[in-house]
């Protein structure tokens, strides 16, 4: 690697640095510091600590979003209400917003293939609880139409008020307006709807999310395709409105029931595996973090493919860029410190690893396939393909072949696969496929 390029330094425990074996590495060992589901990122402005929220009423406390320590259990378990309706005092998929000097953590009350659920609310004055229940916001049953999980606050940019997304493989993801002095419904029933998958793949769809982006004026609708445990996928949509409809790359909205072919919905992130190293299935129920300096984070659950370990899940924490016309970008490798900085066409140029994220039916892995971006500005893509490559500013590169055109980010990263500095790129191309890749 070229020593003009400010790399992160080499992360530190529990980072989940892998094991070498005559020479390669083996599946990452399950750190319990890791082992998190359903991640729900917040940085709190009172500590200035990043915080992660997740099933089980876990939490996690970083200063940096790299380095993670437990805080133990933020809330007991449910209200009375919601135990008399569920039967259970599971807690899943948390989520947090500060209205004044009271932290609100939304909690859905379920059980496994159930509609009988309900999201609660319950509050504390700071960060780390405890939360005390303080109602129920929604609930359902198997006479409904959807089920009341995986809650999402978001506030409306222009009027401030506030809405709940959330949603099942039952009916799809709605949206319902809250009351912002008690954190309640503000409205009867269950909202509108703003995606849903047709009934030829079993509705699956979850773990919606909505964030503002001031910079292009849209709001974005992540929401997780697929099974939890195999072909999980994160899918985007935008819309100039909070309550939709929230459109993909092709103008196709959230909630088109056509989709016979599984390519509704811009596709940020997918299984996927490089060459060596641990490779990961089921990223999914991710949340997304506009710090205060107006640096982006995914993260998210997502699984090693490794069959000893098939029901745990691994928090990953991603740097997120965005596409020059305004859709964002992962990282291909775990957040380690990194930040976009000028870089030269002899610092570019090398060997890659590229990964296309296209979707499928069912949505498998993606595995890598090698590149080379020639100093001479061609690039060497397969036996057949002609393709040139140029720097179109300071940090990004586009590839073109045929009609084809793709468009990348390059940052100086971490490689958490092999353990050492990479260049990583992440892109799309010019019809809305997602693209990952690594230098080596």
């Amino acid at each position: 690697m070229n020593n003009n390029i400010h790399f992160p330094a080499e992360p530190k425990h529990p980072a989940p640095k892998p094991v070498f074996k005559d020479g390669k590495p083996e599946p990452f060992p399950a750190d319990s510091l890791w082992l998190t589901h359903d991640p729900a990122i917040y940085h709190d402005p009172v500590s200035g600590n990043y915080y992660i929220y997740s099933t089980d009423a876990k939490g996690l406390r970083s200063k940096d979003l790299i380095n993670w320590e437990r805080i133990g259990k933020i809330t007991d378990k449910p209200p009375k209400e919601a135990f008399e309706h569920v039967g259970t005092n599971n807690i899943w998929a948390p989520d947090i917003v500060k209205v004044g000097d009271e932290y609100r953590l939304y909690c859905s009350n379920s059980s496994f293939g159930s509609q009988k659920s309900c999201i609660y609310l319950a509050v504390a004055d700071n960060a780390e609880g405890p939360f005390i229940p303080r109602g129920i916001v929604v609930k359902t049953d198997s006479s409904c139409h959807l089920n009341a999980i995986d809650a999402n606050i978001i506030e409306d940019n222009d009027s401030e008020k506030q809405y709940m997304v959330y949603g099942s493989f039952w009916g799809g993801c709605h949206i319902l307006e809250l009351d912002k002095k008690t954190g309640l419904a503000r409205e009867k029933g269950f909202g509108k709807c703003i995606a849903r998958r047709p009934l030829w793949c079993d509705g699956s769809i979850e773990g919606p999310y909505i964030i503002y982006n001031p910079n292009t004026k849209y709001y974005y609708l992540f929401v997780s395709y697929g099974s939890l445990n195999s072909d999980y996928n994160i899918r985007v949509g935008r819309s100039l409105s909070v309550t939709g409809p929230y459109l993909d790359h092709n103008g196709r909205d959230m909630t088109d029931l056509e989709d016979y072919d599984n390519t509704l919905g811009y596709m940020l992130a997918c299984g996927y595996s490089f060459h060596e190293g641990t490779g990961y299935m089921a990223p999914g129920h991710n949340s997304v973090l506009r710090d205060f300096d107006g640096e982006w984070y995914l993260v998210h659950h997502i699984r090693e493919k490794n069959f000893k370990s098939l029901d745990i899940s691994t928090m990953h924490v991603r740097k997120l860029l965005w596409s020059d016309d305004g859709w964002p970008l992962a990282s291909p490798e775990i957040y380690s410190g990194e930040k976009l900085q000028p870089l030269m066409p002899e610092n570019i140029a090398g060997k890659y690893e590229r990964i296309r994220l296209t979707p499928a039916v069912p949505q498998g892995m993606q595995t890598s396939t090698t590149m080379e971006l020639r100093s001479d500005g061609t690039v060497s893509l397969g036996i057949s393909i002609k393709a040139h490559w140029e720097m179109i500013d300071e940090y990004t590169i586009t590839i073109s072949y045929a009609k084809t055109v793709e468009t990348y980010k390059v940052i100086a990263a971490w490689d958490y696969q092999l353990w050492k500095p990479t260049l990583a790129i992440t892109g799309k191309d010019n019809t809305g496929i997602c693209l990952w890749g690594k230098k080596y």
